[in-house]
């Protein structure tokens, strides 16, 4: 018998990114083969080749590689600032307990890597690489939750979905404001027009997806010509979208009404009516990101994976920047997660999930090592194509694995335990084991 759908949006949630990390792992594998074979001068190649876009008298030509970290990656960052926005106003992070555990966390999961990691190159080539390890990977994070199945309290799964978030909002913030190049202020100031645009557009409740695909993609022109990352537009875009919650009672009210006696031919057109009239409800951020989604997950991703995870090993090696990467992720970030969690609980202003012990917080701080799409985003940013490039990927690269290895094994080891205290209440007394 086929198994159930997940129940809930957040499972739905879940195990769509725990199929989003199974299909980065392909990829990234395919790609550090294929680039470590002897066809590697035709992945180079692939890479390397240009893609020419003119309009009336403009032309951006671009090579492969970038159009994927500019452009593509640029959808990604805009499902990022959706999924942010959509927390703090009424999600996860709305609550302001639940906020602070996940803020305080995530502060911690970024401070000491990126400290770790310049204590270890101050000074040298790579000193500029600090922001790679401070980033954690929500597909690869949750999908190894999901292998656990339902011996992982919820609680865990929502504290480190909200902590990835928060996460990435940081990450987005280092970008914009430590890897930027040489400011054109004409542009920015255009830009920044074209935005307050979108914001009064989302002000006025404007529903149409297309005129903020038409403000979108002037953004995206205007902040990669103004040398911020063009990535920034797709978050600032998604601050401007409107979001709103879906008020269902008027339907249902016209369906219980329907459903009285003598009315029974009137239910099956209102039951086929219900569901349009529920999406045509739903705010422009909702309706974006349910269809970002899924382009995210089998699209986005696994070609920036394609393009970015094929490190030739022989190229540069290991050096005191995969060493710092390596460590900042494996051992800096579950120190700064837990951390930063323990003292917010500490002081009295934030508590932990239900069913969830420090144990369970370990764990869920070294899988927060696993930082993968994020970390390999921003060593391109700290480098220049060469052997500091390729060791901070090899850094990314190893570690990530490992702490997807050693998270999952801790939690496997601490739930099996917690389940063989349950059952031996006492001796010769055998107990049930608790509810999940």
């Amino acid at each position: 018998m086929a198994s159930p759908a997940p129940a809930s949006p957040f499972a739905r949630f879940v195990h769509s990114e725990a199929f989003a990390g199974l299909l980065l792992v392909c990829t990234a594998v395919i790609a550090f083969v294929w680039a470590n074979s002897p066809a590697q001068g035709a992945y180079a190649a692939l890479r390397d080749t240009h893609l020419a876009v003119s309009v009336g008298g403009a032309r951006l030509d671009l090579s492969l590689e970038h159009w994927v970290n500019d452009g593509l990656m640029a959808v990604f960052f805009l499902l990022v600032g959706l999924e942010i926005k959509r927390e703090l106003l009424i999600g996860e992070l709305a609550s302001r307990r639940r906020a602070t555990l996940a803020i305080a966390a995530a502060a911690g999961g970024m401070l000491v890597p990126g400290g770790m990691y310049a204590l270890l190159n101050a000074g040298g080539p790579g000193a500029d690489g600090w922001g790679v390890p401070m980033a954690t990977d929500i597909a690869f994070a949750l999908g190894v939750l999901a292998l656990l199945g339902s011996r992982i309290p919820l609680g865990l799964k929502v504290f480190l979905t909200a902590l990835a978030i928060v996460d990435d909002l940081g990450a987005v913030l280092v970008i914009a404001l430590f890897y930027t190049s040489d400011l054109n202020l004409g542009a920015l100031a255009l830009a920044a027009l074209t935005w307050g645009a979108a914001l009064l557009a989302g002000r006025r409740g404007v529903s149409s997806l297309k005129v903020y695909a038409v403000l979108g993609g002037v953004l995206w022109l205007l902040v990669l010509s103004s040398g911020l990352h063009a990535t920034v537009a797709g978050v600032l875009l998604a601050l401007a979208l409107p979001i709103r919650r879906p008020d269902p009672a008027g339907y249902l009210t016209s369906l219980t009404d329907a459903a009285r006696p003598g009315r029974e031919e009137q239910v099956g057109a209102r039951l086929r009516d219900l569901e349009d009239l529920l999406e045509r409800a739903q705010s422009p951020l909702h309706r974006l990101e349910h269809a970002l989604h899924p382009v995210v997950t089998f699209a986005v991703l696994p070609i920036f994976a394609l393009m970015n995870a094929g490190v030739t090993v022989g190229a540069g090696g290991l050096g005191a920047v995969s060493l710092g990467v390596i460590l900042g992720l494996l051992l800096g970030k579950p120190i700064g997660v837990v951390g930063g969690a323990w003292l917010a609980v500490r002081l009295g202003v934030a508590s932990l999930p239900r069913r969830v012990t420090w144990r369970h917080m370990v764990g869920a701080g070294v899988l927060a090592g696993i930082g993968f799409t994020m970390s390999l985003f921003v060593s391109n940013l700290a480098f220049d194509s060469g052997a500091l490039l390729t060791q901070a990927k090899l850094g990314v690269l190893i570690a990530s694995v490992l702490a997807a290895v050693l998270g999952g094994g801790w939690l496997l080891l601490v739930t099996r335990e917690r389940k063989a205290t349950a059952v031996i209440s006492a001796p010769g007394t055998v107990a049930p084991p608790p509810a999940p």
